[in-house]
């Protein structure tokens, strides 16, 4: 008797507004569904993880991909990382921009490099070599995403005018 695959997917360790609630909800079960689609064909367990990731990112409820948290400067910059349980290879990206689903470039850093980690302008540069889409950075950002950063500055120079500090 063969094992059943399972796949298991988070959609963030924060608390979730209850306007995001249902939508969260709803999109962890996509990502479960299009990723176990793939295992019932018989597929591999990285490309299964792969594509339930890539749901995420491309689900702006979560802040990964399109709707991903601002950065300092108002950007988004995207992180992934994935591995192979059985060979324990790895790929991943950190600080790259202009990239829509980094857990596709991480996938590529573990099937196509020997590097285990790519990260900011090279890696970008790198990208366009695997021929991995670029999306305009604006792309990315949600209104969402926009307000918070909007807030969050505000907050930092409230802090920095009244305590003449930053944070």
């Amino acid at each position: 008797m063969g094992t059943k695959p399972v796949l298991v997917v988070h959609g963030g360790a924060w608390a979730i507004p209850d306007d995001f609630a249902e939508r969260s909800i709803l999109g962890m079960k996509n990502a479960v569904k299009s990723g176990f689609a793939l295992l019932e064909r018989g597929g591999s367990s990285v490309k299964a993880v792969e594509i339930a990731v890539k749901a995420l990112e491309n689900d702006t409820v979560f802040d990964a991909g399109h709707g991903a948290v601002l950065n300092a400067d108002g950007y988004v910059e995207l992180d992934a990382i994935i591995m192979n349980g059985k060979t324990l290879a790895a790929g991943a990206v950190s600080c790259i921009r202009n990239i829509s689903n980094p857990v596709t470039f991480a996938c590529s850093v573990l099937e196509k490099t020997p590097h285990v980690m790519l990260t900011g302008r090279g890696a970008n540069q790198f990208a366009e070599k695997l021929g991995i889409p670029k999306v305009p950075v604006e792309d990315l950002v949600t209104e969402h995403a926009k307000a918070e950063w909007e807030q969050y500055r505000k907050y930092k120079q409230t802090v920095k005018s009244l305590f003449n500090t930053e944070l």
